[in-house]
């Protein structure tokens, strides 16, 4: 996100769960500038369950009497569409389908309305088992996935791309640290399960 910021992009930050000034807060331990990038007019950022979230929606609500997963689904597609985002998080896919009383059926929905826009989207899910696929791995172009291991020594954290579609990938898990500037990974260090 912050990368498109720089690059002079609309970018859009949705949760259900934090507030923006929990989201500059963190970010802002990381030398990459995120406090003044979220002040720039190309971030948005949406609690859904906070009365700004809401009210934010419903300018785009079209009224009748479709469910209330369309409803949502059509507000933040219209909301998305409407400010021309280039891209588009949403933390997390976990309270997302909270939203959604017939799980993955709306959530699939959901995703293939997401995929008619021209946003790039990211989707935070959290997950225990890596081998246990949901509805966004299947419908996704691309998936990493973070891993954190408890050993004898102290946690061990890897990335692993398990899929991206158009590209060769590399599907070892990589050695991953968090520095002041980000994320960072080392290509030549694989992490030994």
């Amino acid at each position: 996100m912050a990368e498109g910021l720089r690059n002079g992009e609309q970018c859009m930050y949705i949760t259900m769960h934090e507030t923006e000034e929990e989201l500059i807060n963190d970010m802002s331990s990381f030398d990459f500038g995120f406090e003044t990038l979220a002040n720039s007019d190309g971030f948005r950022f949406i609690n859904l369950v906070s009365p700004k979230g809401k009210h934010m929606l419903n300018q785009f609500s079209k009224g009748g009497s479709t469910s209330s997963v369309q409803s949502l689904t059509d507000k933040i597609v219209a909301f998305v569409n409407s400010r021309q985002v280039d891209r588009l998080v949403i933390d997390s896919t976990m309270l997302l389908r909270l939203f959604f009383a017939n799980g993955s059926e709306e959530m699939t929905r959901f995703l293939t309305a997401l995929k008619q826009g021209d946003a790039t989207t990211l989707l935070i899910s959290e997950m225990t088992d890596p081998s246990s696929y949901s509805d966004e791995h299947f419908l996704a172009h691309g998936v990493i996935f973070f891993h954190n291991y408890l050993e004898a020594t102290g946690m061990t954290r890897g990335i692993q791309v398990i899929k991206m579609r158009g590209t060769n990938i590399d599907c070892d898990i990589r050695s991953l640290t968090f520095t002041d500037d980000g994320l960072v990974v080392d290509p030549r260090s694989k992490v030994d399960i």
